[in-house]
């Protein structure tokens, strides 16, 4: 049985995935780790939970002992929209804290996942199919991070034989967890809003191209990953991985279908525009299916179908 912690467990991925891994592994086998005092009850009552600095190796080291934990997800950071406000402290946050933890795993044999993003590729990266190896050149320090997350996972692996791997996600769409300063958010914003008031504003122009993950996928992908076979995978940190590509007005329209009255305007955030145009319009992910099986069980029409019903009902 393994015993997993995760770090960043009340963030955008965190919480959904932790309950995810306590659904799969036991409750008292995954411990979260975040960095509020209070998490949501779920989170809080279902199994261990602790408050910690993601940057704080002793406390980090402490739960490995006590837990006895093998296991890492790593997903302690700071999205692209915030880091380019805070550049020095996601600098600290999203890599300062990934060496910690690697350093705690080198220390203890843990595995560790961390994910990396679309935004570790920039604006020289080819932008229609991107291959999983190509040039990464981000413009933003929340892509910085991603790209030099990645070599240092892979250093760890290489060097110290520390199981690393990863994924680089797109923009995530989950009705659980509210939107956090991140460029695809938009995607999320737009349930929201088209449910309360049947109108949204949209911060990306038409024609905006992202690759996009229904949540589900997301969880299903970074734990397919960790229990893959490690002698097949012939790449670790990180595999390409998506579900979808769309711009702005596709994604309106699939909930137009849903709610006819629905409208959307555009007033366009010109950094949150900038990044947008820096990333892939739709990555290759035919690594990760070829290495580990990786496949998505949703596509924009199931994917808007589900959401609508399960964010209704929620706000509701």
């Amino acid at each position: 049985m393994k015993n997993i912690l995760v770090t960043g467990a009340t963030g955008q991925i965190g919480s959904e995935l932790t309950m995810f891994l306590r659904q799969r592994y036991g409750n008292e086998n995954v411990v979260a780790a975040g960095h509020r005092r209070e998490p949501d009850r779920e989170l809080l009552e279902s199994g261990p939970y602790h408050c910690i600095e993601c940057t704080d190796g002793e406390t980090i080291i402490s739960l490995v002992k006590q837990y006895r934990i093998d296991t890492i997800y790593h997903l302690a950071a700071l999205l692209s929209a915030v880091a380019e406000k805070y550049p020095q402290k996601a600098w600290d946050v999203n890599l300062a804290g990934l060496f910690t933890v690697l350093e705690v795993a080198r220390e203890h044999a843990c595995a560790v996942f961390t994910p990396s993003s679309i935004g570790a590729f920039g604006p020289d990266t080819p932008r229609d199919d991107t291959p999983q190896d190509t040039i990464q050149r981000p413009v933003t320090m929340y892509g910085i991070t991603k790209v030099a997350g990645e070599l240092l996972c892979d250093y760890y692996f290489r060097r110290f034989g520390v199981d690393t791997r990863g994924t680089r996600f797109p923009g995530l769409i989950s009705y659980k967890t509210p939107p956090g300063g991140g460029t695809t958010d938009y995607a999320v914003e737009i349930f929201y809003e088209a449910i309360k008031k049947e109108h949204y504003t949209c911060y990306l122009e038409a024609g905006t191209y992202l690759d996009m993950m229904y949540m589900p996928d997301a969880l299903k992908a970074a734990v397919d990953l960790m229990e893959a076979d490690p002698g097949k995978l012939k790449h670790r940190n990180a595999f390409n991985v998506t579900a979808m590509s769309f711009a702005p007005e596709h994604i309106a329209a699939e909930i137009a279908k849903h709610i006819p009255e629905f409208t959307m305007k555009y007033e366009i955030d010109p950094v949150r525009q900038a990044i947008a145009d820096s990333w892939p319009n739709h990555m290759d992910d035919s690594a990760a299916r070829e290495e580990w099986g990786w496949k998505p069980d949703y596509d924009l029409e199931a994917m808007t179908g589900d959401m609508l019903d399960k964010l209704s009902r929620k706000i509701a």
